[in-house]
C-alpha cells in the first residue's frame, strides 16, 4: 500500500461527529479529503473499513515500556520494540517516559532517544521524552526508586537540558520542593511542559505552581494528596486542585484499575473532554501475560508481579505500574464509565496532541493532518494502525 488511498465503508471520528458510510482520502502521507456518503471520491487505492470505525491516531503522553521492553533499557531495540508494540493497539504517537534513575543512566537514554528516532520507521512516532523524576516527595514516590529521589537542583536540570538537545519536552516533578517553582519557570521559558507529579502539594501550593508554569497534572490520583488535615484543619489537596484551576489539564490512567468507574465519571463530568488525556502508563509487560516482571531497566529495576491486569509490588501492597493499551483505555471509558465513544476518542487524540503542541499535525481527521490513523470494531478491537499515511500494523 502506498502513501495515497483511500478509506471508504467506515464510520469517520471527525472532532464533531461521526460520519457513517464515510471516506477519508490520503494523498502522500496526509489527509486530503473528509467525506460523506455519496459524494465522489478520487481514483485511489481502497481500504474497505468493512463498517468499522475510522479515528485517528492515538497520542500517548505518557508510557514506560511494552512488548518485554522499557525506555530505560539502554538499548536502541528497546525504544523501537516498545513504539512497535503500542502501534499494534492503535497508538500512532507517544512521549517515550523515564523512571527516577542514576544520571548516567538518564544520559544514556536520551542519546538512545536520538538514535531510535532517527530510525523509527514501524512504530509510533515519538513526540520527544518525558521525564518522570528525580524530582519527588518521597512520601508519595510510589514505585519510583528511593536512591535517587532529591530536590530540583539548577546545575543539574539545565545541563540535562543542555545535553537533551530540544529532545526533551515534559518534566514531571513535586512543585513544592525547594527550587521546584523557579525549575517551573525555567522549563515553561524552554518550551518544556512542567507537570505536577508525586507530589504532596496542597491547594495553595498547586496554585503557586500554576502561576510559575505548570500546566498538566501526572497521573490524577496516583501519588498526589486529596483533601488532608494538619493540625486538626482541612485542606484541598492536588486532587480538588485539578477540579478547581479550569485553565490546569490532567492524564488519567483508564485501566478499570488505578482508578475505578465512579471517579472516572466524576473526572470526566468536571474537567471534560478538552482538558482530560488518557494514558498507558505502560511498564514493560504490557501485551504480555501475567507472571512475574520487573519495573525499569532489566540490569536493576524493580521486580513486580503482573496479575489482576495491573503491576504490583511483590507483597501487594501497591500498584506499580499499569499493563494497559491504548485500546483498553478507551474500552473502559465507553464500557465501564460510560463515556460517549466521541469524547473518549478525543481524550485519546485530540485533547493531548494539543496538550503537546502538535494540535496542528496531529490528533484529528482533518484535512492537512498527518495521516495518522485507527480501525477498530465495536469492540475497540484493533484491526489496522496506519502511521503517514503507512499502514504498520494490520489484523
Amino acid at each position: 500500500m502506498t502513501s495515497s488511498f483511500k478509506i471508504t465503508n467506515g464510520t469517520l471520528l471527525t472532532p464533531h461527529r461521526a460520519i457513517p458510510n464515510g471516506t477519508l482520502v490520503v494523498e502522500n502521507g496526509l489527509i486530503t479529503a473528509v467525506l460523506e456518503r455519496g459524494n465522489d471520491t478520487p481514483d485511489l487505492p481502497e481500504i474497505d473499513a468493512q463498517g468499522k470505525y475510522v479515528s485517528p491516531g492515538f497520542v500517548e503522553l505518557h508510557v514506560h515500556g511494552g512488548g518485554g521492553h522499557d525506555f530505560m533499557d539502554g538499548t536502541l531495540e528497546a525504544f523501537l520494540q516498545v513504539a512497535e508494540t503500542h502501534a499494534r493497539f492503535g497508538t500512532t504517537a507517544m512521549s517515550p517516559t523515564t523512571l527516577t534513575s542514576s544520571q548516567e543512566a538518564l544520559y544514556g537514554t536520551l542519546e538512545l532517544y536520538e538514535e531510535a528516532n532517527k530510525v523509527n520507521k514501524k512504530g509510533a512516532k515519538f513526540l520527544g521524552l518525558h521525564l518522570e523524576g528525580p524530582y519527588f516527595a518521597m512520601s508519595q514516590r510510589g514505585a519510583q526508586d528511593p536512591r535517587y529521589i532529591r530536590n530540583p537542583d539548577p546545575t543539574e536540570y539545565r545541563e540535562i537540558i543542555r545535553r537533551a538537545q530540544g529532545s526533551v519536552t515534559r518534566w514531571s516533578i513535586a512543585p513544592e520542593l525547594p527550587g521546584a517553582l523557579e525549575m517551573g519557570r525555567f522549563l515553561r521559558s524552554q518550551g518544556i511542559i512542567a507537570s505536577v507529579a508525586h507530589t504532596d502539594a496542597i491547594h495553595e501550593d498547586v496554585v503557586l505552581a500554576a502561576e510559575n508554569g505548570y500546566s498538566l497534572m501526572t497521573h490524577l490520583y496516583s501519588g498526589m494528596l486529596g483533601v488532608t488535615r494538619r493540625d486538626a484543619f482541612r485542606y484541598a489537596g492536588a486532587v480538588e486542585s485539578a477540579f478547581l484551576l479550569d485553565d490546569m489539564d490532567v492524564e488519567i490512567i483508564t485501566d478499570g484499575i488505578h482508578l475505578p468507574p465512579p471517579l472516572l465519571q466524576l473526572i470526566y463530568k468536571i474537567k471534560g473532554p478538552d482538558r482530560i488525556a488518557l494514558i498507558t502508563d505502560a511498564m514493560r509487560a504490557a501485551s504480555l501475560p501475567p507472571g512475574d516482571s520487573i519495573l525499569g531497566p532489566l540490569d536493576n529495576g524493580l521486580k513486580v508481579l503482573v496479575e489482576d491486569g495491573v503491576a504490583k509490588l511483590p507483597d501487594r501492597t501497591a500498584f506499580a505500574g499499569s499493563v494497559a493499551t491504548a485500546d483498553r483505555l478507551l474500552r473502559t471509558m465507553t464500557q465501564q464509565a460510560h463515556v460517549p465513544l466521541l469524547d473518549a476518542v478525543k481524550m485519546m487524540t485530540a485533547t493531548p496532541a494539543r496538550i503537546m503542541g502538535q494540535q496542528d499535525r496531529l490528533g484529528s481527521l482533518t484535512v492537512g493532518k498527518a495521516a495518522d490513523v485507527v480501525l477498530f470494531d465495536e469492540n475497540i478491537e484493533i484491526s489496522m494502525t496506519i502511521i503517514d499515511g503507512k499502514v504498520v500494523y494490520s489484523r
